[in-house]
């Protein structure tokens, strides 16, 4: 556990993505990745002795004033945010969020899932990534999958992460905390991809128990 983490950026924006797209949020960006995705739009996160080690309190103030502004929940992402263990990261947000009139903020996380979880969330939001998949922990318990398509393949990972997401169902039914029908799947074209956005869409055309999700962010030109 830590009381410092290496931060790339933080930034009161909208969700751009998935099943929360459109809403207020605070973002913060943490360095570090050993994913190593080709596509990825945010490469200068993957070093993080290229950022300042930032203590929780100073994070969470900026989180605090961006409450007050609207901001609904905190979505902490990355790089690869769980390559850090977020539990005194998570505890002190709920503690120094909490009043007399307010409920914590809600922490959501955006992970490939191919590290061991560590904090508390309300939303997980799980992008597995081909060359590196996910622990079953993260099928098992995220809420939504995301998956980034650039060629075929990922399409044929996709079918195989959903079948391998209703597997984990199986064997865990009887647990409380996996419930099959809360899982939302999406396909989200890479960024300037003509051929990705073009199997996404053709996919989800065909396929109705998954969803398309866009990056509305970039088209709007906003972080």
């Amino acid at each position: 556990m830590t009381n410092f983490l290496p931060l790339v950026e933080q930034f009161h924006s909208l969700q751009g993505e998935g099943y929360h797209a459109g809403k207020s949020a605070f973002f913060v960006r943490l360095a570090g990745c050993k994913v190593g995705c080709s596509w990825c739009d945010t490469k200068n996160s993957w070093d993080e002795k290229k950022h300042p080690s930032i203590s929780i309190e100073k994070i969470i103030d900026r989180i605090k004033i961006a409450r007050k502004k609207g901001a609904s929940f905190c979505v902490i992402t990355g790089g690869e945010p769980l390559q850090h263990n977020l539990d005194n990261f998570c505890k002190a947000i709920k503690k120094m969020t909490m009043g007399e009139e307010q409920k914590p903020m809600k922490i959501h996380i955006e992970t490939s899932g191919v590290n061991s979880i560590s904090g508390s969330y309300d939303w997980i939001t799980l992008s597995p990534k081909r060359h590196s998949p996910p622990k079953n922990y993260f099928l098992k318990n995220c809420n939504e999958i995301k998956i980034i398509i650039n060629e075929i393949e990922d399409i044929e990972f996709a079918i195989q992460i959903k079948k391998e997401t209703l597997k984990q169902y199986q064997l865990s039914k009887s647990e409380d905390g996996l419930k099959k029908e809360n899982k939302i799947f999406y396909l989200q074209p890479a960024w300037n991809n003509a051929n990705g956005f073009s199997l996404a869409i053709d996919f989800v055309k065909n396929n109705p128990d998954w969803k398309l999700s866009l990056q509305t962010h970039k088209y709007l030109k906003i972080n």
